[in-house]
Formats: structure tokens, C-alpha cells, sequence
């Protein structure tokens, strides 16, 4: 028992469904009955949909459990830890027991997320065992020159990972030949997309990671001071930056003649973004740090040349980050073996929505959307049919079922009408209406716009407008030209990515689902169903009893009949509020 850790995975998916009551339970047991393995903290692995998530090292080997609620850390500790036998319908990962969860490893290639998950994201120690800092060590070791290491980056291939896809090492290589004597480093961890936790999990999990690749940015673009842009929703990977820092620093990672470099500061601070999605846009960002109102400014100049005060700035987001050191450790090379001719590497994707492994996955740039759904991400959940996916958030686009053998890289998903964004996969099954998932998006960024363009500003208000009338029964004839219409006129009148971005759902589901707008509009129906003000209730009469039941819960006594008598629905009292549908024992209400 003095050889068996135990590892609780404590990253904000874990604590949302009882990590911290998991890790507490062991502590308990531990101590009270003087049990003599260890325990430690780590963050999340990506499985989100099993938390929490334990795991457990001894001699035998290396098994991790899922769903350890309080009652199954009673039954570890019984079986496996004082008896020496695991427990396999509870293990999800093992080289000993196979376990129907195995797919969602295989085929993953972690570089981003290779730390997270095995390591105590607050132990600088064990950030270092794992080859931590080695490569800005190496930087200083082989006396690599700047222009050596932006030439290292643009071999490997790595392009932005924050949604624009722009080579890394041109965008290095702009601001190192400035010759301008002050420049910044800038971490944009802005994360704001529905549906994306990508950049939060590395935070959370590895932030060492990210701090390194920042240091060796500014060695590289001649910086001496960096920011870390995150989102104040974000308290765990705030919390853990800050813990960072202070390690780093307190190690001489930070501060002045850095790693034996000699005229080499650099040093690092966080900014904490107030929830504004536009601030994601790197001239709000920048006008957000400078303590003004987060609104784009007009490009050129571009950062590189005049960013944050005036002064040359590198933006890069977490993701290409954590990216960087690995690159230098392992070489050029050994990243861009991965991937396709234009996009190499691997892409961390956040799979949610109606799919049943929700969680984190990074794979090589290339593979299928369809296999990114099915074989890691377990398929669509029920019966249903798999319908479509959101990729790229609201930037992003709607991409059918037929269109799912599309590749993930940045060519082909942009072919399709989308963009792949940071990575934010939502997941869409029959019982799906886009035209209200196209309304979700557009009202996001709506709220999120800004103001500063007119016609971002007013445009897709209008545009919401429109969407909102069809979603509720009252679209007419001529919406859909019109939406399309307004939709060009704001992509091409923007100032920035949001409102350039912003039409991008509804551009798509009018590509790929135009059908479903026209059924909406004339015939005044929802072919998925969703929309509740389309929906008509009816009795099916061969299979109704006359219990009374479905009566007795209708708030607007819109149903009529005596009891074990066939009842029938006033469609004209009828609210559509589903009571009727939802209590029928007998299934004997229609919803069409």
C-alpha cells in the first residue's frame, strides 16, 4: 500500500460533479484509518463525462475509475487499495481490464493537453519532470539566436489555434524585426464561445506550459513583459497562473538575465477580461489592457508594428502556447509529421452538445469530422439521428450530416461555409431546429457586439429580429432574402472579426437547411419539433383511455371529454406548453 497513488482529478469539470467531496472522502478514510498511500491533485484528462475521475498507480499497474461518487471510494478502498483487486465495471482506462470507454483515448495525440491530467498543475516540481522549461533551457544551452528559434516554429508547421489559422512564425517573425525597444507578449485566454472549455482545461491543468512558451516568445520577439488575457469566469485557472507566477518566479524563471541569457528579461502579468466577448478580438484586447472600453480599432497598423501602447505586440492564444515548448524540445520535425500539407499539428476539440462523450479531445489535424463524432466521441446519445455540427462557435458555421467525412483543417472546414475556430464542436441531433440554434448564436453575439459599427451594431439586431418572427409562427415571405441580404451587408461592412463572423450560423443553415426556413414560414411548422409555438397537440383517439389525467394538468382547460370518454384538445385555448404530452401514460398525444 506504500507504492499506490491515488490521483483525484480536481479541473472545474471534475469539482462541477463532486471532484473536491471525492478527494475529501479519501483524505478521510485515509486518515482515520491510518492507510498508508499517497494522495494528490490533478485536473482534468478530457473525460468529461465520467467525472470524477480517479485514478489509481500501484505495483500491479495503473487504473483509472470512473463516476467515483463517495459510496465507489468506499469500494476502491475496500478492494483495491487494501486488497489488491481492482474493480472493473467501474474502471474506465486500464492496460489490464478492457473497458468500452478505451475508444476515446484511441486515436488521440496529446502535444497541447500532454500534461493535464498527469501532472499537480500547482507543482512547478512536476511540471519540470515531465521536461518542463527544458525547452527554453535548450534555447539557452545550444545559444540558439532568435531568428534560429522563429525558424524552428515555422518549420513545424503551427498556425494560430486561436480561429484564424495564421502561420505562428510569421506572426513571431513580424515583431522580432521590429526594431522597436520595448515590445509585449500577449496570452489571449479570452475563451468566450458557447460551447468551448479548450483554453480553460490547459490552464487549469498545465499553466507552466503556457508560461513557458511565453518566455520563449519574448526571447524570440526581443519582449521583456507579457500579459495573460483571461476571462474572470475563470477563477480556477486564474487562481493556478497566479500560483504559477510566483513559482516561476521564485525559481528565477522570470525576471532579469533569465536561464543564464544575459540582457534576456522578461516577466509576466494577468489581466482579467470582464466577460466581453469582443475583447477576444486582439485590438479590443489590447484597448481592454490599456484600462479603455474593449472596442476594435481599425488594422493597419497592425500589433506587431503598433499594439499595446504604441508599442510592437505578439498575440498568440493558450493553445499555441502550449504548443511551442514541446516544438523546441522534440524538434520541428516530430510536429509536423502530424497533420496535413497546410495545417500540421494536432487540434484540441470540445465536444458537447447531443453527443455521449462530452469532453476534451485532441487529435491530428486531418481527420474526419464523422470520426471525431463516432469514434472518439461515442455517437449521437438516444436514438437519434445525427444532424449536424456547429463548429467554430458563433464565427463558425453549421455543417450537415452529408459533410461529415469533411477533414479537419483550415482549408476544407472553411469550405464548407464555416471555420474551425478555437475548436468549440456542438453537436446537433433530429430533434434540433437550426433555425433556433442559428437564433441562439446570432442573439450571442448581438448582446456581445460592441456597438461600434452600425451596421454590426443594428444589422443583426435586425437580423434577430427576423429569426425570432420565424422561430414564433409569424415569419412571411421574403424573410429569407432578406435575412441573406443583411447577413452579406454586415460581413463586408464590419470593422472586426465579431460582426464580420457574426451571420456565419444563419449563412449556413440557409445553405444547408434551407428547407426547414420555408417549412417555418409557410407552412407554419417545425420539422424538428422544437419550436414551441409551432407545435400542434392532438388526441390520438384509438389510444386514448378517458383517464383524465392529461385534463387535470392543463393550466388553460383546453381539454375537453369525460372521464373514460376519448378527450380532445382546443387548439384555439391551446398554449403549447406540453403538460398534456409529457403526462400521458397511454403515449396517446400527438405532437406534430
Amino acid at each position: 500500500m506504500g507504492n499506490t497513488k491515488v490521483i483525484v482529478g480536481l479541473g472545474s469539470c471534475g469539482i462541477a460533479a463532486g471532484a473536491n467531496k471525492t478527494y475529501n472522502e479519501f483524505q478521510r478514510i485515509m486518515t482515520t484509518d491510518k492507510l498508508g498511500f499517497e494522495l494528490k491533485k490533478t485536473s482534468c484528462i478530457g473525460m468529461c463525462y465520467r467525472e470524477p475521475l480517479v485514478e489509481i498507480i500501484d505495483d500491479s499497474g495503473t487504473y483509472l475509475y470512473g463516476e467515483v461518487n463517495l459510496e465507489r471510494v468506499e469500494d476502491i478502498i475496500d478492494k483495491h487499495i487494501k486488497k489488491f483487486s481492482p474493480i472493473p465495471e467501474y474502471i474506465v482506462q486500464s492496460d489490464k481490464y478492457p473497458s468500452k470507454d478505451q475508444a476515446f483515448f484511441d486515436g488521440q495525440v496529446k502535444i497541447s493537453l500532454r500534461n493535464c491530467g498527469h501532472i499537480d498543475p500547482e507543482s512547478i516540481e512536476e511540471y519540470e519532470a515531465r521536461d518542463g522549461y527544458e525547452a527554453i533551457r535548450k534555447i539557452a544551452r545550444e545559444k540558439l539566436s532568435p531568428e534560429s528559434v522563429i525558424q524552428q516554429v515555422l518549420d513545424s508547421g503551427i498556425r494560430g489555434r486561436g480561429g484564424g489559422g495564421f502561420p505562428t512564425g510569421l506572426k513571431w517573425r513580424f515583431a522580432h524585426n521590429n526594431q522597436s525597444d520595448k515590445k509585449y507578449v500577449i496570452c489571449n485566454a479570452d475563451e468566450g464561445d458557447p460551447g468551448a472549455f479548450m483554453d480553460r482545461s490547459i490552464l487549469e491543468g498545465d499553466p507552466h506550459g503556457v508560461l513557458e512558451g511565453m518566455i520563449i516568445c519574448g526571447y524570440t520577439i526581443g519582449a521583456s513583459e507579457g500579459y495573460i488575457y483571461c476571462r474572470a469566469e475563470y477563477p480556477l485557472a486564474i487562481k493556478r497562473l497566479n500560483l504559477a507566477i510566483k513559482q516561476a518566479r521564485e525559481k528565477g524563471y522570470l525576471g532579469k538575465n533569465l536561464f543564464g541569457i544575459k540582457g534576456f528579461h522578461f516577466d509576466l502579468k494577468i489581466k482579467e477580461g470582464a466577460g466581453a466577448f469582443v475583447c477576444g478580438e486582439e485590438t479590443a484586447l489590447i484597448a481592454s489592457i490599456e484600462g479603455a472600453r474593449g472596442m476594435p480599432r481599425r488594422r493597419p497598423p497592425f500589433p506587431a508594428e503598433a499594439g499595446l501602447w504604441k508599442h510592437p505586440t505578439n498575440i498568440n492564444n493558450v493553445e499555441t502556447f502550449i504548443n511551442i515548448p514541446w516544438i523546441i524540445h522534440q524538434g520541428p520535425q516530430a510536429y509536423a509529421q502530424y497533420g496535413t500539407e497546410k495545417s500540421k499539428g494536432t487540434k484540441v476539440f470540445a465536444l458537447t452538445g447531443k453527443i455521449r462523450h462530452g469532453g476534451l479531445v485532441e487529435v491530428p489535424m486531418g481527420i474526419t469530422i464523422k470520426d471525431i463524432i463516432y469514434k472518439l466521441g461515442g455517437g449521437i446519445t438516444g436514438d437519434n439521428k445525427f444532424k449536424a455540427v456547429q463548429l467554430g462557435g458563433p464565427s463558425g458555421g453549421c455543417i450537415p450530416e452529408y459533410l461529415s467525412h469533411t477533414r479537419v483543417d483550415y482549408e476544407s472546414v472553411n469550405a464548407t461555409g464555416a471555420i474551425m475556430g478555437s475548436g468549440g464542436m456542438v453537436v446537433m441531433d433530429e430533434t434540433t431546429c437550426v433555425v433556433d440554434i442559428a437564433k441562439f448564436f446570432l442573439d450571442f453575439t448581438q448582446k456581445e457586439s460592441c456597438g461600434k459599427c452600425t451596421f454590426c451594431r443594428l444589422g443583426t439586431k435586425r437580423m434577430l429580429e427576423i429569426l425570432t418572427r420565424i422561430t414564433e409562427g409569424e415569419g412571411r415571405e421574403g424573410d429569407i432574402e432578406m435575412l441573406e441580404q443583411l447577413a452579406e451587408t454586415i460581413k463586408d461592412s464590419s470593422l472586426c472579426g465579431l460582426g464580420q463572423t457574426a451571420p456565419n450560423p444563419v449563412l449556413t443553415t440557409l445553405k444547408y437547411f434551407r428547407d426547414e426556413y420555408e417549412a417555418h414560414i409557410r407552412d407554419r411548422k417545425c420539422p424538428a419539433l422544437s419550436c414551441k409555438k409551432l407545435l400542434t397537440y392532438t388526441v390520438i383517439e384509438e389510444k386514448c383511455t378517458g383517464c383524465t389525467v392529461c385534463a387535470k394538468g392543463c393550466p388553460v382547460d383546453a381539454i375537453e371529454g369525460e372521464r373514460k370518454q376519448i378527450h380532445h384538445i382546443d387548439q384555439d385555448l391551446c398554449i403549447q406548453c406540453g403538460v398534456c404530452y409529457t403526462r400521458c401514460k397511454f403515449d396517446a398525444i400527438k405532437l406534430s
